[in-house]
């Protein structure tokens, strides 16, 4: 049975949204009323987050994408029905509460298609965490993303599929496009 919504996650106009900004975009694994492009104030998108069950191993650990602090990001808002609301946060808080990489955190997104501002959930990273990573060279994160597999599949996969997305809603991660650019030729490419 899903637990009731905490208090304060629903934006004022009642419906529940929810920024995506990696895999949320192109593999969200709920049910959504409408999606909208969407930007966030004060948060990054980086490889910041070692991932040794999803996309590594222990052994060999991949990378995963986490919001980190300054700059801002372009990304996916999804609005949920609050009737749905309780179920789609109960399914994000398994994905992704599963270790100590993330703290959901509610923050206000701009939607680009429509000009306003909700309070969106999110995931960011937790610095504080044992998978948080300090900074890298784009070509150390090319190199463990290259080596990465889990058990969601390749780490190189989760990169390209997160790029391809991004170029889908006109978003330009320079970032992301020079360490996938750094991979060596793989199964995928």
């Amino acid at each position: 049975m899903t637990q009731p919504l905490p208090a304060g996650l629903l934006d004022p106009d009642g419906d529940l949204y929810v920024f995506g900004y990696g895999s949320l975009i192109w593999k969200p694994g709920f049910a959504y009323a409408a999606r909208h492009p969407a930007l966030l104030r004060g948060f990054h998108r980086r490889f910041c987050l070692w991932s040794r069950e999803y996309r590594g191993t222990p052994d060999c650990p991949g990378l995963v994408l986490g919001l980190d602090r300054g700059g801002a990001c372009r990304g996916v808002a999804f609005r949920v029905p609050a009737s749905a609301a309780p179920e789609v946060l109960a399914y994000l808080d398994a994905r992704e509460m599963i270790s100590d990489h993330y703290q959901r955190r509610r923050l206000p997104v701009r939607l680009l298609d429509q000009g306003v501002v909700r309070q969106a959930v999110t995931f960011v990273a937790n610095r504080q965490g044992q998978a948080y990573c300090r900074e890298m060279t784009p070509e150390q994160a090319a190199a463990a993303i290259a080596l990465g597999r889990g058990r969601m599949g390749p780490n190189r996969e989760y990169l390209l599929n997160t790029v391809t997305h991004l170029r889908r809603l006109g978003v330009h991660d320079a970032a992301l496009n020079r360490i996938a650019a750094l991979l060596p030729a793989g199964p995928t490419d």
